[in-house]
């Protein structure tokens, strides 16, 4: 065999490995009864933060230890711990994604997407400076 011969199939090997590995290592958008289901398997969950139930988060305590409840897109809720800080303006986000696993009846989550409200609106100035506008 050449030599570009044996480069061109180590680096087929390597794209392969790498593309196997992409998709073994991968997780899904799911919601709480499939995770549920497939208890220690990485999930995404998208929901929407429970504001009648406590925000637990004791940063004196315990800094790392914040646990608040989730209702996911198919109206399930449960309680998510996250052992990291709290997030600055957590409360104001409209959605939250966690990503983590179940463990019994509780999300552990290893990280925290929060999608906040939009600071801009869709409201005209009716007026600005001198100019007015329809």
């Amino acid at each position: 065999m050449k030599t570009i011969h044996i480069v061109i199939i180590l680096v087929l090997v390597v794209a392969v490995a790498v593309v196997i590995s992409t998709m073994t290592d991968s997780s899904t958008y799911s919601d709480f009864a499939e995770a549920a289901q497939k208890q220690g398997k990485e999930l995404h969950i998208i929901g929407k933060l429970n504001r009648t139930k406590p925000i637990v988060y004791d940063a004196q305590h315990n800094a790392n230890e914040f646990s608040f409840y989730l209702i996911d897109d198919k109206g399930v809720e449960k309680q998510v711990i996250y052992n990291n800080a709290k997030p600055q303006d957590f409360e104001k986000s409209e959605k939250v994604v966690v990503i983590g696993s179940m463990k019994g009846d509780q999300f552990m989550a290893k990280s925290l997407l929060l999608k906040c409200p939009s600071k801009y609106n869709d409201k005209k100035p009716s007026k600005f400076g001198s100019k007015t506008f329809s």
